[in-house]
């Protein structure tokens, strides 16, 4: 039997579910990446469509295709902003933003897209101190 991973957006208006065994998750440094996802990278997971079901709200989701690009658009919950899957334009697969899903997705990210196009001031995880929470002020 695969296993269910279920996911949402921050408000709860979108929810849906995908069928494993994932295979696929990359971060992906592209400019409309960065721009889409406000950070240094999307973190995706990619999972055929018939192995992904919108469960509620798929009324509630926007999709922006950008007119240059082949296979790219991001998709939204109108409600809260959240990015939330997507169908390629191809159709071939769904573009699943790792940050949506409400649990551990089983696997880990296995390369980094667009490297060359990575913003200038990303700096690797590693090098930085890390807090369980809020630092506390000196």
């Amino acid at each position: 039997m695969s296993e269910q991973y279920m996911g949402s957006c921050l408000c709860g208006a979108v929810n849906y579910q995908m069928e494993g065994p994932l295979k696929y998750f990359q971060y992906c440094h592209c400019s409309r990446c960065q721009k889409v996802t406000g950070t240094a990278h999307a973190a995706n997971i990619f999972v055929p469509p018939e192995r992904f079901q919108w469960l509620t709200g798929e009324d509630q989701l926007g999709r922006f295709e950008h007119p240059e690009a082949k296979y790219y658009a991001t998709s939204f919950c109108k409600q809260c902003g959240s990015n939330m899957p997507w169908l390629v334009q191809g159709g071939g697969n769904v573009v699943v933003p790792a940050g949506s899903l409400d649990q551990d997705p089983g696997i880990r990210p296995s390369s980094s897209l667009f490297w060359a196009d990575r913003a200038c001031w990303y700096t690797e995880p590693k090098e930085l101190p890390k807090f369980d929470g809020m630092p506390v002020k000196k």
